[in-house]
């Protein structure tokens, strides 16, 4: 046996003693002396874990699936920020009438003037039964601006009326949100 025989008999012997896979040759070094099989470098080797891969085609029939469902979904997600901003107006309004109620109850009034829902944060100087804060903060309506607080109301004359302007910002449009009946 020359000296390159016994280099290929040592790798055959290293193999046979691994595992199939990380040998990375078909067969172990018995299934070769078995069968006949001379092992040599354009011997095939099978894949290892980490080497397989998609196809073209397996990948843009995945990205086309993804459009189709983007196609699909987009649309009907997109008006669902604009009414979840109106919903957020509506409930910002449902809180301050509490907080107004609550007010109400405490003075036997509601605050007056159009920065009354400050009075729901700080206390006023008119004020000896005020037991607040009520709210925590005015925060602004979901566009932005301020809520408007006119007291006595034009449509509440007994008590207020709390409108946000919505998202165009001018008031006395149908994209308003408020208090009173007749309107969302």
């Amino acid at each position: 046996m020359n000296r390159s025989e016994q280099t290929r008999s040592r790798r055959l012997y290293a193999c046979a003693s691994r595992t199939r896979k990380g040998c990375g040759y078909r067969q172990t070094f018995s299934q070769n002396l078995n069968t006949g099989n001379i092992m040599n470098r354009n011997h095939r080797r099978t894949n290892r874990i980490g080497q397989e891969a998609f196809t073209l085609v397996e990948l843009l029939l995945v990205l086309t699936i993804l459009g189709i469902l983007a196609a699909l979904v987009v649309p009907k997600m997109v008006g669902r920020s604009e009414q979840a901003r109106q919903t957020a107006a509506r409930t910002d309004i449902a809180t301050f009438g509490t907080a107004l109620d609550a007010f109400e109850v405490d003075n036997g009034y509601y605050p007056k003037g159009k920065g009354g829902l400050g009075d729901l944060v700080v206390q006023p100087r008119d004020c000896p039964n005020w037991h607040g804060p009520y709210v925590k903060e005015v925060p602004r309506d979901p566009w932005g601006n301020e809520y408007v607080y006119e007291c006595p109301g034009r449509h509440n004359p007994k008590s207020y009326d709390l409108y946000s302007v919505g998202p165009d910002g001018r008031p006395s449009n149908e994209d308003d949100v408020c208090n009173w009946t007749g309107r969302r």
